[in-house]
């Protein structure tokens, strides 16, 4: 009797997996932009990080930790409360060589203090390269680094955390935080009633001697087995911030219960929670009524890492268009060799390197912050204007170069359907678009002077370039209108996009000039591709992106 066959056909005309590949030396426009902005004596750091998280066995702990996401164990077999969160291995093995490149610490000292230098544009090119790979277990890692900004608020629980902090290993062991390797920490302000309005927050503290008790809920809260959380609660004295361990001093488990963890579209390796507090133990942070004020040094940041990742996301989905159009033939031709498949390349590479430019220049104003103060009137401006841009254009950008992969960018087995997912919760996160067009109007009304300096600067960065002088002009009109929140998204759109024209012209202006001429000058339809390059200019591009 003849076996039957049941090999049908070979496969041919597919792209190879992008993967054991150096997420820095790859990128030109990353290694430009680091460069342009102090960080070329860690050229050798980056390019090690790049080529381990660009390696295949980092893509699989990404994927794992994805399709295994958290699983909320509220009691033991014995019905004793437990309230953990349990991972995948994948999850914890990310962490652990994320602390491992100190991208949750970096950007300090041991004492906790601006580590000044390059340290910010190192730290996030890292981030970005990581976003790449795995995005979700992010959350506790940018949320650790940018506590300590409000921490400094309360100088005694920073000597006291910041010890186990500044370590560079990660301990996902469900105990007492100073009896820890290392620890992270996660943020609890959104409640069902109020969301962005945490001054309508309901949840109480009472002073129970230097300590407090805190008595409410959260709708949000962020990476629940971190070791502990910056929380918002009403004190006596007005809305204020705690810091608020899963173990008390005596080591019992504090008084935290998880309902439920949220399940989200996206960020599926990462456990977010709905919590109740029953008098939880928590140490106050900064004066009570100035919450905002303290939380707000942490939410800086976090912004910050949503922009990094944003374009990180995004640089991601091109270089995995950009691969698969260089190896899929069709019509007798490689899809990177199709005019109408280059216009749309070319174009999305337009996008990413000005995006790379800008977040890297961002970040060197928070270098420069402590000791500059234009630069840090810089960074107080365009942080939410370039979290609004970038964070906007993330979903709309994946989903284009998943098309370029056609069914195969469509399906879970690859990454741009995971990416897809994830990029919305960047522009959700800390602040929604209006929320960013707001604190941009506020930045200009509270410090007009120092935002007019800022301007000045984009001008002289932009002179020449096409288009830069009208939006120039744009602006100053729309930010003096008496009505000009109805009209601020235009407005922080189009300084988002100058800033992006100056950054870019720093490091190649060549670029620099494209990016102005099809997005502040003439006329760029909505969708990739309508932007008019020549043949040379969208082969330079796609040259500069991949090699």
């Amino acid at each position: 009797m003849t076996q039957a066959a049941f090999r049908t056909h070979e496969v041919f005309n597919q792209s190879p997996p992008f993967e054991d590949v150096d997420l820095f030396t790859l990128d030109r426009p990353l290694v430009e932009a680091v460069a342009a902005n102090g960080g070329r004596a860690a050229t050798d750091e980056l390019s090690e990080f790049g080529r381990h998280w660009g390696s295949a066995a980092m893509a699989a702990r990404g994927r794992l930790a994805n399709e295994n996401p958290p699983k909320l164990r509220l009691f033991d077999a014995r019905g004793v409360r437990r309230d953990e969160v349990e991972f995948h291995p994948a999850y914890h093995e990310l962490m652990a060589h994320s602390a491992h490149a100190g991208i949750h610490n970096s950007t300090w000292t041991a004492e906790g203090k601006p580590a000044g230098g390059a340290a910010e544009v190192v730290r996030a090119a890292k981030f970005y390269m990581a976003s790449q790979v795995e995005t979700g277990h992010l959350c506790p890692i940018t949320m650790t680094r940018a506590s300590v900004a409000a921490l400094a608020a309360e100088p005694a629980v920073l000597a006291k955390a910041m010890p186990v902090i500044a370590t560079r290993s990660y301990d996902p062991s469900f105990v007492p935080w100073w009896s820890k390797r290392g620890m992270t920490l996660g943020m609890g302000m959104t409640e069902k009633q109020g969301g962005t309005d945490v001054r309508a927050n309901q949840t109480r503290a009472e002073r129970d001697g230097d300590a407090y008790r805190i008595t409410g809920h959260k709708w949000f809260m962020s990476a629940p087995m971190c070791d502990a959380f910056l929380v918002l609660a009403q004190a006596e004295g007005g809305l204020t911030c705690f810091f608020m361990p899963r173990f008390k001093p005596d080591r019992s488990a504090n008084e935290i219960h998880f309902q439920r963890l949220k399940d989200k579209l996206g960020n599926r390796s990462n456990a977010s929670s709905e919590v109740e507090f029953t008098g939880a133990y928590a140490e106050r942070v900064g004066e009570e009524g100035k919450g905002i004020r303290t939380i707000i040094q942490m939410v800086q940041l976090t912004r910050q890492d949503c922009a990094i990742a944003s374009v990180g996301l995004m640089r991601s989905g091109l270089a995995h268009a950009l691969h698969h159009a260089r190896h899929r033939s069709v019509f007798q031709k490689h899809l990177a060799d199709q005019p109408l498949m280059q216009a749309v390349l070319s174009d999305m590479a337009l996008h990413v390197e000005a995006s790379v430019a800008l977040v890297m220049r961002l970040c060197r104003a928070f270098d420069e912050a402590p000791v500059d103060a234009k630069a840090a009137a810089w960074m107080r401006l365009l942080t939410p204007a370039v979290k609004y841009w970038t964070c906007k254009s993330a979903p709309g950008f994946i989903y284009e170069a998943m098309e370029c992969l056609g069914g195969n960018g469509y399906v879970e087995e690859g990454i741009l359907a995971r990416h897809y997912r994830e990029a919305p919760v960047n522009a959700i996160w800390e602040g929604s678009g209006n929320v960013m067009c707001l604190d941009v109007l506020r930045a200009l009304g509270r410090e007009a002077e120092a935002a007019t300096a800022v301007l000045e600067e984009l001008v002289a960065d932009t002179n020449g370039l096409p288009g830069a002088a009208e939006a120039v002009a744009f602006l100053a009109k729309t930010f003096r209108r008496p009505d000009g929140e109805r009209v601020a998204r235009q407005a922080v759109e189009t300084l988002a996009q100058l800033a992006a024209a100056a950054a870019l012209n720093r490091t190649a202006p060549e670029q620099a000039a494209l990016f102005a001429a099809t997005r502040l000058g003439g006329a760029h339809g909505r969708m990739y591709g309508t932007a008019e390059l020549s043949f040379d200019d969208s082969r330079r591009l796609l040259e500069r992106a991949l090699p």
